[in-house]
């Protein structure tokens, strides 16, 4: 992110430089009425809904004018990540014992590719959800590669993964793939397929007992 994270909450939770009040309330970090969190509550409903993130229709619905509502989350941009990541973070948590990696991964991206809110945004706002979720300015590639990196190392611990790739290097090629298979349609007009991401990163992530 383009943030620096700078500071810690009561909670635990880093809290970053420049903060917006609903990355504050996400975190922990701010007291006081929940609005920013009504807000994000409300777009979460919507976008799992397959609705279009309207911040006018949003405003409206929570009784408060646009100035407000661009003032606790920061942009659409913004809020959308927040959404997306939440249900990033909670599907790729939904994970079985033992399950591996590589099956938790080509799960995720069923799951993404099933997923109501995220088809409408890739299929109306693709170029719009690509420079959101995959590069450096958006802020959610770093998040999901630092929660793939700690997936690595403690699959990597309990021997359930065996790679000769570093685990940064590692981290980053699977969340490229991902992406890859999630965005295939706008990147290369063909039809996204879970089976095909499936292939490449069991090969990309063999077993302890895989030569």
């Amino acid at each position: 992110m383009s943030r620096v994270t700078v500071g810690v909450n009561g909670s635990g939770a880093r809290v970053p430089e420049r903060a917006t009040p609903l990355e504050r309330q996400l975190a922990g970090g701010a007291a006081g009425r929940p609005t920013p969190l009504d807000a994000f509550a409300a777009a979460r409903r919507g976008f799992q809904a397959g609705e279009r993130l309207d911040m006018q229709a949003l405003a409206t619905g929570l009784g408060v004018n646009r100035a407000t509502l661009y003032r606790w989350v920061g942009s659409r941009e913004l809020l959308l990540r927040e959404v997306v990541w939440s249900l990033t973070r909670r599907t790729l948590a939904d994970r079985a014992d033992g399950e591996p990696l590589a099956e938790t991964l080509t799960r995720f991206v069923r799951d993404v590719l099933a997923h109501p809110g995220m088809h409408r945004f890739v299929a109306e706002e693709g170029e719009a959800a690509l420079r959101l979720l995959t590069m450096r300015g958006g802020g959610y590639q770093q998040r999901l590669i630092a929660l793939v990196r700690e997936m690595i190392v403690d699959d990597t611990a309990a021997g359930r993964l065996r790679s000769p790739v570093p685990v940064d290097d590692l981290a980053y090629t699977l969340v490229r793939v991902v992406e890859s298979y999630v965005y295939l349609e706008v990147i290369t007009g063909e039809e996204p397929d879970g089976d095909r991401a499936g292939r490449v990163l069991r090969a990309l992530l063999p077993g302890p007992q895989d030569p």
